[in-house]
């Protein structure tokens, strides 16, 4: 029983793995569960046996993209989230993420291409999307709060206005990079924007 567990959660990563590329190539609407079944080494029928729609397994697939970031960044992060103390410390473990974010294309293009379909209601990542923004801009402003009432910021700081302005960099500079990695450095970029901003949140 144990055995064939761990071999049905295995067969499952690899699904979740390939269909994470193929969505990442394709989006939602030209993603093809024969071409996933197919690299997987699955019929499409045998596909369907562990996800048993399209729009589950793209669901799926996004909780699973979450799942990643959490092991790499720790407890209560997504590839967004900010070191749990807040201030300083989660301004730059942002820009770390931006850093780990660039040795992993196909999860920002997977991220970027979504995120851009699931702007039409009827999209299924739609909940999925606005769930995650509601998310990351709540807890950059809370860890900038805290950075306030720690004195390592000013006190009186919009945080939610920082907050919506650290997330548009961040993902302006994703979509710009994916499209001409040439010429955007989007680590070094993002990492610059972060040290300009504690400057200026400083104190006095």
């Amino acid at each position: 029983m144990k055995r064939g567990y761990a071999t049905g959660e295995a067969r499952k990563e690899r699904i979740l793995a390939v269909a994470l590329l193929e969505f990442a190539e394709h989006g939602y609407r030209g993603a093809s569960l024969a071409r996933i079944a197919e690299r997987v080494e699955l019929s499409q029928a045998g596909l369907l046996h562990h996800f048993r729609s399209k729009e589950r397994l793209l669901l799926a697939v996004l909780d699973h993209r979450d799942e990643l970031d959490r092991r790499r960044f720790g407890p209560g992060r997504d590839g967004h989230d900010g070191h749990d103390g807040g201030g300083v410390a989660a301004l730059r473990a942002l820009a770390d993420v931006v850093d780990h974010n660039a040795r992993v294309p196909g999860l920002v293009q997977l991220f970027s291409v979504i995120s851009g379909e699931a702007v039409t209601p009827g999209h299924p990542g739609h909940e999925w999307a606005r769930r995650r923004y509601r998310r990351l801009r709540a807890d950059v402003a809370a860890a900038l709060r805290a950075g306030a009432e720690r004195g390592e910021f000013r006190a009186g700081l919009d945080a939610e206005a920082h907050a919506d302005r650290l997330i548009a960099m961040m993902d302006g500079l994703q979509t710009q990079w994916l499209i001409d990695p040439g010429q955007v450095d989007m680590a070094a970029v993002f990492r610059g924007y972060v040290e300009d901003l504690i400057a200026a949140l400083r104190p006095g």
